[in-house]
């Protein structure tokens, strides 16, 4: 995977048995290129698609990390275009008849010594950064929060300097909804466990209008949050009402949410960073803008960090059903028990209802910019997706919207959708610290509730976005560094986000909205 400087024509093929290559050169190749290996391109080939190394004839599968990404429609001369006009897509894999947990991965000598410094919580978790969070019951206040929020970091946050910020927990849900119907619950945990996020120090303030489905008392019934002050007998829910009498005027509304406000800050304030061991680490990885360089370069360096971290005794979520949907027989053949096995089936399995409901499937993943960026097809996605995950046993699964139990360490499937907000929000539901996204065609998402690492795929697209990317993986492919050496620099990039080093999204202030993923009907 050399490139000299004379930038020669470079084909990258993923394994031996592939008939496949895709072309790494910037800009792509016109056809007559001639490749290292003398094959004569018969078509001008766009950078990350397919060239056929061999022909193909109709109806023979079209190989990529040895696994058939297509068909072919029709026959392929060795030299020709690859692309998704002229493959059908393999059928998904029955989710029976799986293995399950007959790999064994091979025991890693366990990484000590690794430390960050972060912000240790009541309850034993650890943040990575120091923030308030207003929790919002309902979208129709989140034009006065906004309001309020804004007002907060300009006369409070100057007074409370070791508070990194204020995030005003602002989603669509809360009336509306058929709040009682199956899978109504699963927004109502996410929101409620987002609330008690590491990075929010164990402070819980809520503002709501007042006639909402959603309830204060539903949201966070007593005993789900901590206690704030140590001399309440019991936690009392810090809770600011839109609609309460005492309030006349909007400037009256704005002036309750700024009061309430400075204790939680002060307590903020009193925090410091303490060295705490990788293990407190708790990272959800995801992809999004994805290209056929995903599967090469920045998803395998982040599956090598995961194992790193696995091995530091850290907890890594990997996500997004239906990218790893095409792959399932990978995921249930590495659990680590039957049991586990069993449950990566039943989420996958109610993700394929879910989706059938609405008269859809897997294929609809694929966006145009995938495509554009040289990947086929959700099955050729998923197998670039899935490396994400690295190599170890997959301890645990979590169901969307829940939270991630203390001892749930390792890998762990968090069951989300693939959307990129969606995916983010039941991440940090689950109780993630630090974030990592790769991306390919490029993407400026980010969180405001945790630090999110960006990856980018290639050396352009880090070049161009100079100022968004965190790290290039695309020195990868141009042959400056070997996936385990970019593993390892992202782990440790890792460790000094966690400590307090800005991201680039944090430095320009960029983040999306949260999406509660709600499979309820709307009213």
């Amino acid at each position: 995977m050399q490139m000299p400087a004379s930038k020669a024509p470079l084909a990258i093929r993923m394994h031996a048995n592939d008939n496949v290559a895709i072309i790494a050169n910037d800009s792509g190749l016109p056809a007559g290129t001639v490749l290292p290996d003398g094959l004569v391109l018969r078509d001008k080939v766009p950078q990350g698609h397919k060239v056929a190394l061999h022909d193909v004839a109709q109806g023979q599968p079209v190989l990529r990390y040895n696994v058939p990404v297509g068909f072919a429609k029709q026959d392929i001369a060795a030299g020709s275009w690859v692309h998704e006009r002229l493959l059908d897509i393999p059928a998904a894999r029955a989710l029976h008849n799986l293995p399950m947990a007959t790999v064994k991965p091979s025991a890693s000598e366990a990484l000590a010594g690794y430390t960050f410094d972060g912000y240790v919580n009541a309850d034993g978790s650890v943040g990575t950064r120091n923030l308030l969070a207003i929790t919002t019951t309902v979208q129709c206040v989140a034009g006065v929060v906004s309001v309020a929020v804004e007002r907060i970091r300009q006369e409070l946050l100057p007074k409370y300097p070791n508070v990194d910020g204020v995030v005003g927990l602002e989603h669509t849900y809360g009336c509306g909804v058929a709040i009682d119907a199956p899978g109504a619950e699963i927004p109502i945990r996410t929101l409620r466990n987002i609330s008690l996020n590491p990075n929010f120090g164990g402070e819980v303030m809520v503002v709501s209008l007042g006639c909402e489905k959603l309830q204060p008392d539903r949201l966070l019934p007593a005993g789900s949050f901590p206690i704030q002050d140590a001399r309440q007998p019991e936690a009392a829910l810090d809770l600011v009402c839109l609609q309460h009498d005492t309030h006349v005027g909007f400037m009256s509304m704005i002036d309750d949410i700024v009061a309430r406000a400075k204790p939680h800050l002060e307590r903020l304030n009193a925090r410091r960073r303490q060295t705490v061991p990788a293990s407190a680490l708790v990272v959800g990885v995801q992809c999004g803008g994805s290209d056929a360089f995903s599967g090469v370069t920045a998803n395998p360096a982040v599956g090598y960090m995961a194992d790193l971290l696995v091995r530091a005794g850290a907890t890594i979520m990997f996500s997004e059903n239906t990218e790893v949907r095409d792959a399932v027989e990978q995921l249930t053949s590495r659990a680590a028990t039957p049991e586990v096995a069993q449950q990566i089936i039943d989420e996958l399995g109610w993700y394929d209802q879910y989706l059938d409901r609405g008269r859809a499937d897997r294929t609809a993943n694929t966006t145009p910019g995938n495509k554009a960026g040289g990947l086929s097809n959700i099955a050729e996605k998923a197998m670039g997706s899935i490396i994400k995950s690295g190599s170890a046993a997959i301890g645990s699964v979590l169901s969307p919207g829940n939270k991630l139990k203390a001892d749930q360490k390792g890998l762990v499937f968090a069951a989300t959708p693939a959307s990129d907000f969606i995916c983010g929000t039941l991440q940090l539901a689950a109780g993630m610290n630090l974030h990592v996204f790769t991306t390919g065609r490029g993407t400026p998402y980010g969180l405001a509730e945790c630090p999110v690492v960006k990856v980018a795929t290639r050396t352009d697209l880090a070049s161009r976005w100079h100022d968004l990317m965190d790290m290039n993986a695309g020195r990868i492919a141009d042959g400056e560094i070997t996936i385990e050496q970019a593993g390892w620099e992202l782990f440790h990039l890792l460790l000094e986000v966690a400590s307090g080093r800005k991201t680039w999204a944090e430095k320009w202030k960029l983040h999306n909205a949260l999406v509660l993923f709600n499979p309820a009907p709307i009213t």
